[in-house]
Formats: C-alpha cells, sequence, structure tokens
C-alpha cells in the first residue's frame, strides 16, 4: 500500500483504532503532543471539516476531492470557507469566519493560495501557520508505482520546523539599500519539532531520523537546532540518529543554462543524474517534454549529491530540519516522484492541523478543467488517516494509485490529455 494506518491525533469517538505497519503517506501525532484534539460525528453521522478552495485551480481541485469523497461516501460535511484577505489595520489577514470554522473543527483541506504582492503583506499560507501553530510540515515523498521518473526507489519523509527560522517575518530596512532579515532559532520550537520527528519515526515503523542543518556556518542557529536533536534523540533509542549538512542532502540542481530544447533560457529545471543523455522538463498542467540528447551535449554533472546519486540512502529515513530548509528541500525531493502535483503535505498542531495541496495557483490555466487534484486527493487521503477512517483512505487511495498506474486517462502535467473532469470521474469508477 502506498498509504498506511498509523496512529493519529485526531480522536474519533466512534471508530476504531486498526493499525498495521505497511508503508504510507500519513501523519502521525503522538496524542501526549496533541491532548487537545476531539471530534465526535455530528447528528447526522459525519465530521465537520474546513474546506479552504484556495485561489487559481484551487476551486476545482476542491471540487474533485469533493466529488470523490462524496462518491466514496466518506462521512464528512464540509465547511466551506473564504480566506480572502482582508485588511486590518492596513495589513492583510484572514478573515475571521475562517478561523473560526477551523477552531471549531480542528481539522481542515487547503487549496493553493496565492500570496499578496506588495509591502506590508504577509503570505497567507505562513498567517495560518502562526495563528493555529503548526509547528510541525510533514511531506512525505515516495515513488508512485506506474509512473515513471527516473528513480523508482524514493521513500523518505521529511519534516518541518514550520514556525520559525528565516520565515519568522522579522525584517526591516536598516538604511537606503540596506535591508536586514532576522533568522529566529528557538530551543523550544527545535525540542518541539526533533520529538514529532522520532515519535513519527517510532509510530510509522521507520528506524532512522536525519537531522538537516548548516551548523558549520551559522554555529550559534543551526547549532541549537542540531545539539536540541541530538538531545532528544537520547530519548528514542530504538531509533538510529544522525545528521547531514544541508548541501550534502540536496539534489545537483541546475539552474540558469541555456537549453537545448528551445533556445532559451530554462529557469527551474532540475537536473537529477550526475550524466543525463536526456532532458526531461515537467511543467504543472502541461505535456511532459523530453528529448534525447546527441552525445556531444549530453550532460556531465560534476559532484553529484547524495540523494540523487542514491535516493534509498534515505529510504525508511524521518529528515528534520529547521524551516527554510525544509521548504528547498522538500520541493527538490517533490521532483523524484514526479513533481508537486503528486506530493501531499500535512501541517500539525497542539489544536489544529491543516492538509494541503503545496503547489500553485496556477491562474493561467484555472477554470479550463486542466487542473491536476492528485496532490490535494493524496494530502485529503493523508487527513482520512489522521481521522482513523482507514477503509475510506484505502479505497480512495487504490482508485487514485491505480488510475496513474493505468496511465490511460491522466491529466496533461502527468503525460496525458485528459481534462480534470475526466480523470475525476475515472478514479471514481475505481472506487469499490
Amino acid at each position: 500500500m502506498f498509504l498506511s494506518k498509523t496512529t493519529s491525533a485526531f480522536r474519533v469517538a466512534a471508530c476504531s483504532a486498526k493499525l498495521n505497519a505497511a508503508r504510507s503517506i500519513s501523519t502521525a501525532t503522538p496524542s501526549t503532543l496533541t491532548e487537545a484534539f476531539s471530534a465526535c460525528q455530528n447528528a447526522n453521522g459525519n465530521y465537520e471539516v474546513t474546506l479552504i478552495p484556495g485561489d487559481g485551480i484551487g476551486p476545482e481541485i476542491s471540487r474533485s476531492v469533493k466529488h470523490i469523497f462524496s462518491a466514496a461516501k466518506v462521512p464528512i460535511e464540509w465547511d466551506e470557507v473564504d480566506v480572502t484577505p482582508v485588511l486590518k489595520d492596513g495589513k492583510t489577514a484572514i478573515p475571521d469566519e475562517a478561523i473560526a470554522s477551523v477552531k471549531k473543527n480542528t481539522l481542515a483541506l487547503k487549496g493553493p493560495l496565492a500570496t499578496p504582492i506588495g509591502k506590508g503583506h504577509v503570505s497567507l499560507n505562513l498567517t495560518l501557520r502562526r495563528t493555529f501553530s503548526l509547528y510541525a510540515n510533514v511531506r512525505p515523498c515516495r515513488s508512485i508505482a506506474g509512473f515513471k521518473t527516473p528513480y523508482e526507489n524514493v521513500d523518505t519523509v521529511l519534516i518541518r520546523e514550520n514556525t520559525e527560522g528565516e520565515y519568522s517575518g522579522i525584517e526591516h530596512e536598516v538604511i537606503d539599500g540596506v535591508v536586514q532579515s532576522i533568522k529566529l532559532i528557538t530551543k523550544e520550537a527545535s525540542e518541539r519539532c526533533a520529538r514529532y520527528a522520532f515519535t513519527y519515526a517510532s509510530q510509522v515503523g521507520r528506524d532512522r531520523v536525519t537531522a538537516v542543518h548548516k551548523a558549520n556556518i551559522m554555529k550559534l542557529s543551526d547549532g541549537l537546532f542540531l545539539d536540541t536533536c541530538q538531545q532528544v534523540a537520547k530519548e528514542f533509542p530504538s531509533i538510529q540518529f544522525n545528521d547531514v549538512l544541508l548541501d550534502r542532502a540536496c539534489l545537483h540542481v541546475g539552474v540558469g543554462f541555456w537549453g537545448a530544447i528551445s533556445g532559451r533560457r530554462l529557469w527551474n529545471v532540475v537536473i537529477s543524474a550526475h550524466y543525463m543523455p536526456a532532458i526531461h522538463i515537467h511543467v504543472y498542467a502541461r505535456p511532459l517534454y523530453t528529448r534525447r540528447l546527441p552525445p556531444t551535449h549530453a550532460l556531465h554533472l560534476p559532484h553529484p549529491r547524495q540523494i540523487v546519486e542514491d535516493p534509498s540512502h534515505y529510504a525508511d529515513t524521518v529528515m528534520v530540519m529547521p524551516n527554510l530548509y525544509g521548504d528547498i528541500l522538500s520541493d527538490m525531493s517533490a521532483g523524484l516522484i514526479g513533481g508537486l502535483g503528486l506530493t501531499p503535505s500535512g501541517n500539525i498542531g497542539r489544536e489544529a492541523s491543516i492538509f494541503e495541496a503545496v503547489h500553485g495557483t496556477a491562474p493561467d490555466i484555472a477554470g479550463q478543467d486542466k487542473a491536476n487534484p492528485t496532490a490535494l486527493l493524496l494530502s485529503a487521503i493523508m487527513m482520512l488517516r489522521h481521522m482513523r477512517l482507514y477503509e475510506h483512505a484505502d479505497n480512495i487511495e487504490q482508485a487514485v494509485l491505480g488510475t496513474i498506474a493505468e496511465g490511460k486517462t491522466l491529466t496533461g502535467d502527468l503525460g496525458g490529455k485528459s481534462t480534470n473532469t475526466q480523470y475525476t470521474a475515472e478514479i471514481i469508477k475505481k472506487l469499490t
């Protein structure tokens, strides 16, 4: 199975907790960290979950999830809210109604959100993390059977500290032309994230936790994070612990070379091997592009990094890291399995958890029935396992992965020619 049953922070009164050791994309939240979580079925026998459709293609992929959940008879009632920012004291803020909904339901599914442009505007994603103290971002990264990528043995989980680091939002202009941004690392937040990572590893059957850092350069800030991880590791003697420098863990990324394909500068191209006889371009919602290069133009890349040279090096591993590193490394790792369109994500907090698609809003294809809902679907399956609705999660998971493996009804970004509607309908056909 691609997703498995693991322990969860979400207490469901009428649901029996049936665990197994199968490998998964899932969340495992220790109850000692999340005793505030509780949920009961309403008068209709359903659980209420906040739905934030998001911007751009968000409403379309959210609609796909709703259709599939309805067809699978998942006992969920969606409390759909709008998070279009409102102005408070000259700054953007999330509407009170949306905040109240998440607080009441303690659980939300979120589509992609656009970041407001201009001074004084904070990322809505960052605002949600702060508002609900979503301290750990969980990003499983596992190869999908039947979907061809350069590697077929990727199986790792990245856990990112989600509340501070370079994303603390503390920056100011010292004088004209000089801006200072503060990286905030605290022992409390580092310990909370590290303990979650070790507990997660023990509960999902992974035998190693790896801390990713740059303590060789940032000796105080990353040094504190690493030292805290080392101290927490002593509480989990059955889990192996090691650490690795960020650059050794990263993919080797080629950026800004003149492409042999179009004759124009290519940005956002990930080079994922030491020797590449072909270039593969993955563009969201557009067909994959592949072109073999003549031998004289094949790419020879020096110093391949560990995760690219052999992704199995991080199999059965939980990687834990500060905020910025997690943002970069998790997106890079997603490239190994096919991109952000196939990558689920969950944000875990003590009083609420929000599961989300981490790809962009793709405004250029919004409303054209081209959007791929897989990332949001996989995140929704993470959410179901978090709620211990295992049978529903299994059913939907098998339908999604079966559709991808069959390869006949795929959206453009997955190499097919089907619409969002057709892809959704095919998944529904495969439900049992």
